[in-house]
């Protein structure tokens, strides 16, 4: 009789349960996700003035361009020099970024000296300039 039940047993379908690797990869994805980090460009052209060593952009940081008409630039719309203290002094509120700036190699340097005065007078610890790598 035993016999008889073990065979009955071992001739019913036997399959691998998939929902927990499911589970798992949903986890990982939803991980990716949440941790996925996005730079936000300013939304114009700059021509950056060439360097040696380029550091790359830090990623959670508040980036401001000076254009080569002399416009400053952040998120897409543009700012008078002025009003970037006031920009960065809010985002810098909310968390400690870093701040860089991408100047155009043809813009004048007295506006973006008055952006790294207005920056740094807003309060930012870390300020940057972000360039092109290799020879112009």
């Amino acid at each position: 009789m035993s016999r008889r039940l073990l065979t009955r047993e071992a001739e019913g379908e036997t399959g691998i349960d998939l929902s927990p690797m499911i589970d798992c990869i949903f986890i990982l994805l939803i991980f990716f996700i949440v941790t996925t980090v996005f730079v936000e460009e300013p939304g114009v052209e700059i021509l950056k003035p060439g360097v040696r060593l380029d550091a790359e952009l830090e990623r959670n940081s508040i980036i401001v361009a000076v254009t080569a008409e002399n416009k400053v630039v952040y998120g897409g719309k543009e700012l008078s020099v002025a009003g970037v203290g006031a920009r960065v002094r809010q985002l810098l509120n909310r968390d400690d970024l870093p701040v860089i700036i991408q100047a155009d190699a043809r813009a004048d340097h007295g506006v973006f000296s008055d952006v790294w005065s207005e920056v740094k007078n807003a309060g930012a610890k870390k300020i940057s300039l972000s360039t092109r790598s290799g020879q112009g």
